[in-house]
């Protein structure tokens, strides 16, 4: 029986809500009539408490509407429109325990939102949730794609399959996942998908507190799926929270084209307006770092030799150097300097790196104010500001949070007394206490401590094995970045030999869904044969040097070496590119793209208002024609086309490239060939 319907401002999402019989609440949802999602119910279990799952009815509801557009103080645009139609549901038991319960549905044209929340009871002031029953029961057998519903790591490749033959049980060993937990056949969020008639879905949540990340269980059989919530296995329970309490949103975002989920705001649209007021103490970059070296057997993050990644797989050439020395980061800031690079990220300048891997107490390993003998910190930072280089601080906590809580005081006050705004944390392998996990509520808190803590000193935060992103950076902008995805590194490094060419075009649609991505692109070396021969980058070069556009970050690390951007003793032709691209954008455009195939973004600085494109596709090469119709009209643009050679491939010829230039306008379309695994990226200067 249903009882209230509400629809999207433009009437194409329309949401029901009703009850099954014994008063068992549920939600149908339909797009221009095509069902969505099924009558699926929802509910909770809960530590010492009869579950709530039925014997409800309906008190009073409310029905409201709100449009307004708002700022970003950085993002992919600088102006974002919402608008939404939003139900309020307050339900109570019939049965004797008369509990309560209210939803919200907020639903706008790119989709929808809803949260639970527990109002504050008489004789409750605090519930322990055993479990959250929310069910989201699909049309048809979608096509997926999807990765393993891994408590600890984002870091998996993404599958596509149909819904029916998700199968996360056999993805849960691998090799080059330390902290691998997937307890059961589910999938992380987001999980998009594509339906018979065209239209395409994507699964995820927004606003993230104090409260477990969701994975999505997998019911095959009845084309469903169901809130899956880390656990704490400390505490046999997944949440506790005080009333009153809202859960985070459980998001569903519907398009017609593959594009417009990348270009919904959705997610950042359901998070609050900006807490933290002026963040203008961060700058949107590009930096480099002393990181890959490390990566690719060059040098070790530890003095005495032993932290390269051949600690974790057999490496052909054993790196005996430490990476953060005063020379190298001299040598670094040089480079910086010379092409405009604003930014310089240092790992393994302080002590701890030749302890932490190598031992099972890893409680209080780093210090983050201590250099090794052969990084003198007060010289490279005084040379840095002399070179109007920002440094960037990096931060392992070696998966110790409590040891980090208690360093986080002083170790920003010794940042802020350098003049460093920007942090890099990281909480690499298993969780300490055991029995928590980097995606439960008691982690939930401490990224949230954190973000708190380092607004307090005006510092912005790029986090690392981090929870999911659910567009808190427009509540927190100091939450700039996070890698929560399979990144750049496994090239380096992975047994698998590294992730495959349609990677990041999975990654368009799945992750990115969620927010910025500190993925490290810009590798020109792309065999790096002189330190390994059994790993590279599988992509072409054009294509590393179009994610600057495709995958958005307000900052986008430049991460070769600078030796590997140099060609015949000068500058190679093709770092022009990454010299002139923005990281900051007035607005962005999908172009084309289909997932896990290929896709093309266009977006327009903010302050040059000059437009970049960027394309990246699959193992598949293709012809895509390009349509400047986003110019504005009635102006001509000198168009710099980066694009593979004719005879370029991702493993035969990675490094072939030309560049081409043209001048277009908004009637102009050019056809351009892609090499498999390759890409484009084209400057288009204002006139």
């Amino acid at each position: 029986m249903i009882v209230k319907n509400i629809t999207s401002p433009n009437g194409s999402i329309a949401v029901s809500f009703g009850f099954k019989d014994n008063g068992i609440p549920y939600y149908f949802i339909s797009h221009k009539g095509i069902a969505v999602i099924t009558p699926s119910s929802f509910g909770f279990q809960f530590k010492n408490q009869p579950e709530m799952k039925k014997e409800f009815s309906l008190i009073s509801s409310e029905i409201f509407t709100h449009q307004e557009n708002w700022e970003m103080p950085w993002g992919e645009q600088r102006m974002v429109h919402s608008h939404y139609n939003e139900l309020q549901l307050h339900l109570q038991e019939t049965s004797e325990l008369k509990r309560k319960l209210n939803i919200t549905f907020r639903v706008f044209d790119d989709g929808l939102g809803f949260r639970f929340t527990f109002p504050k009871e008489n004789n409750t002031a605090q519930l322990i949730i055993v479990d959250e029953l929310t069910e989201f029961k699909i049309a048809d057998d979608h096509n997926c794609c999807w990765q393993p519903g891994d408590w600890d790591s984002y870091e998996h490749l993404y599958d596509q399959t149909k819904f029916s033959e998700i199968d996360a049980i056999a993805r849960r060993d691998h090799p080059n996942l330390l902290s691998s937990v997937i307890p059961e056949n589910a999938v992380n969020t987001p999980i998009t998908m594509k339906t018979a008639q065209g239209l395409y879905l994507s699964f995820h949540e927004a606003a993230i507190y104090d409260y477990p990340g969701m994975t999505l269980r997998i019911h095959p059989e009845d084309l469903k799926m169901s809130s899956a919530l880390v656990a704490s296995h400390l505490n046999n329970w997944k949440a506790k929270v005080s009333l009153p309490f809202d859960t985070p949103w459980r998001t569903i975002q519907i398009a017609e084209r593959a594009g417009d989920l990348i270009e919904s705001n959705l997610i950042l649209n359901l998070n609050e307006p900006n807490k933290l007021g002026d963040t203008s103490y961060f700058k949107p970059m590009k930096y480099i770092g002393i990181w890959w070296e490390m990566h690719i057997g060059k040098s070790t993050w530890d003095i005495e030799g032993s932290q390269d990644m051949s600690t974790f797989i057999d490496g052909e050439k054993k790196a005996s150097e430490h990476g953060a020395t005063t020379e190298n980061a001299l040598r670094y800031i040089d480079f910086a300097a010379q092409h405009g690079i604003k930014g310089l990220l240092v790992e393994g300048w302080n002590t701890g790196w030749d302890q932490w891997i190598n031992t099972n107490d890893r409680e209080g390993v780093f210090d983050f104010m201590t250099p090794y003998p052969d990084y003198d910190f007060d010289k490279v930072m005084d040379y840095a500001k002399e070179k109007g280089v920002e440094m960037m601080m990096h931060h392992e906590t070696s998966a110790a949070p409590r040891t980090y809580e208690k360093q986080m005081d002083v170790a920003y006050d010794f940042m802020k007394k350098h003049g460093m705004n920007q942090v890099k944390t990281g909480y690499v392998g298993a969780m300490i206490p055991e029995g928590e996990y980097h995606h439960g509520q008691w982690m939930v808190k401490h990224y949230q401590h954190v973000l708190n803590e380092a607004a307090k000193k005006k510092i912005a935060v790029n986090a690392h094995e981090p929870i999911k992103d659910s567009g808190k950076r427009r509540t927190y902008p100091n939450a700039i970045s996070r890698e929560g995805l399979r990144g750049q590194e496994f090239n380096a490094w992975a047994h698998d030999g590294g992730n495959p060419p349609d990677h990041l075009p999975k990654i368009a649609f799945t992750r990115m869904l969620g927010g910025p991505i500190d993925f490290t692109p810009g590798v020109f070396n792309i065999k790096f044969n002189e330190y390994k021969t059994s790993n590279q980058v599988n992509t072409t070069l054009a294509h590393q040097l179009a994610l600057y556009v495709v995958i958005y970050s307000p900052i986008q690390m430049v991460c070769d070496l600078p030796e590997h951007y140099m060609k015949d003793g000068e500058i190679h032709p093709a770092f022009q590119f990454i010299k002139d691209v923005g990281v900051d954008w007035e607005a962005s455009k999908v172009l084309d793209g289909e997932i896990g195939n290929f896709v093309v973004i266009a977006r327009q600085e903010r302050d040059t208002k000059n437009w970049f494109v960027g394309c990246i596709t699959d193992e598949n090469s293709r012809e895509l024609t390009i349509d400047f119709g986003f110019l504005t009209e009635q102006k001509v643009y000198t168009a710099i086309i980066y694009k593979d050679a004719e005879d370029a491939h991702w493993d035969d010829n990675p490094e072939a490239y030309t560049i081409e230039k043209i001048t277009v306008d908004s009637n102009t379309s050019v056809a351009i060939k892609v090499a498999s695994g390759g890409g484009f990226a084209i400057s288009l200067l204002a006139p």
